[in-house]
């Protein structure tokens, strides 16, 4: 049985039991390891935006593999939707809202997605991953049916696919990402593939009006909410940061956030000069955001969703992280900065279940992350001076989210 990587002790327990109810159905892999090369696949990635993000590259790697001409069918939750199908080398995107991911909204329970995705059957999938370790959304992938199936047995359900690997908790999420595609296909693609997100034109026209005002100088998002409590840096020490940045550099700050931010967000943006400040809560869909994100000269966030999406488009990222584990999470741009504190119990990464000790106050590894720290990695991102010429830039990174087709056309004729 493999070795399950859930830190709370009753669903690690739970999660186990189900596992030995399931064990029966492992005599399942032995004659279903050996299949044709996929022409129609079918994959997984329910969770918040940070997670689809960081299987950008794995999905890349997989269109590279596959033999030209097959079909890639992604599946995610109905917030990532419009994100999914900006994604290069995607065909079809698939929405499912799993009960505990949608944050106070309506979604499916466990047997409600498994009905769902057996409903796919009809499509007659080839390969079906599932990017996620997760007994519930292993058991919705096998009741879609496909021929071959994959995905990670560390978060149980391993036994209802015919290829589960273990999920390596000391490893990049993207690298687990890729190690799960490149199992199935027995190495990785023969040249590097890269992949940024592929920004709408229109979307790049609306970002460039929103940003005109402040064309000519230092422009810089900030996404001030941690999402969670535990990962929130002072709302008071991001006001600070955009201070100095008004103040010193003559920034202009761009604002991220949804409506639910709107407390936090104020905290920063009633603190600085109002022609200083674009303030974009609430008022633009996801892929403006990332539009705009695109054209900044730097971005400065904790562990988030945006801060993947910046990662997304090229954006240099100064990220603030406590209890987050940067092996996991970080962005790895070349002139992105992780700004944290060394204790002996950071990163615990016990962002769903914190601590006792750290409720209800922001946990000392973050209180001890102070302003100054921040600033001298902002400056250090920023010693080339602003980060490009914004219109001129662009075009280099359509040029890389193309690279992953080009590597779909020279695997299929490989084959």
């Amino acid at each position: 049985m493999a070795r399950l990587t859930i830190y709370d002790r009753r669903e690690r327990a739970l999660v186990a039991a189900a596992d030995a109810l399931l064990a029966p159905f492992a005599v399942r892999r032995a004659f279903r390891r050996h299949a044709p090369l996929p022409r129609r696949i079918l994959c997984l990635r329910l969770e918040r935006i940070g997670d689809l993000l960081m299987t950008g590259q794995a999905l890349a790697e997989l269109r590279a593999l596959a033999p030209a001409g097959a079909t890639i069918d992604l599946v995610v939750g109905s917030w990532n939707r419009e994100i999914a199908a900006a994604i290069p080398g995607v065909d079809r995107v698939e929405t499912l809202d799993a009960a505990w991911l949608t944050r106070g909204e309506s979604g499916s329970s466990p047997l409600g997605l498994a009905i769902r995705a057996a409903g796919w059957r009809s499509r007659h999938y080839d390969l079906a991953l599932n990017f996620e370790p997760d007994i519930r959304t292993n058991i919705a992938l096998a009741a879609a049916g496909a021929r071959r199936t994959a995905g990670f047995a560390s978060g149980g359900g391993g036994s209802l696919l015919d290829l589960a690997i273990d999920y390596d908790p000391s490893a990049h999420t993207i690298d687990n990402a890729r190690r799960l595609v490149h199992d199935l296909f027995g190495g990785g693609p023969d040249a590097p593939v890269t992949w940024a997100l592929r920004v709408p034109e229109s979307h790049r026209a609306a970002a460039a009006r929103l940003l005109a005002p402040f064309a000519a100088g230092l422009t810089v998002g900030m996404h001030v909410s941690g999402g969670r409590a535990i990962k929130q840096w002072p709302e008071t020490r991001f006001r600070e940061v955009a201070d100095h940045l008004v103040r010193d550099r003559t920034a202009a700050i761009v604002l991220t956030g949804t409506p639910a931010d709107r407390a936090q967000i104020d905290i920063v943006r009633t603190a600085l000069p109002p022609d200083r400040v674009l303030d974009l809560s609430g008022h633009v869909d996801l892929l403006e955001v990332a539009a705009v994100i695109e054209q900044l000269d730097l971005f400065v966030t904790g562990d988030t969703g945006p801060m993947h999406l910046a990662n997304a488009v090229g954006t240099p990222i100064v990220a603030v992280f406590g209890p987050s584990d940067p092996r996991r999470y970080a962005p790895r741009g070349a002139r992105d900065a992780i700004v944290r504190i060394d204790l002996p119990c950071s990163p615990c990464n016990r962002i769903r279940l914190p601590p006792a000790r750290c409720a209800g106050h922001t946990p000392d590894c973050l209180s001890g992350v102070e302003v100054a720290r921040v600033l001298a990695a902002i400056d250090e991102a920023l010693a080339h001076g602003p980060r490009r010429d914004r219109a001129a830039a662009i075009e280099p990174r359509e040029r890389s989210a193309d690279l992953g087709t080009a590597a779909s056309e020279r695997a299929g004729e490989r084959r």
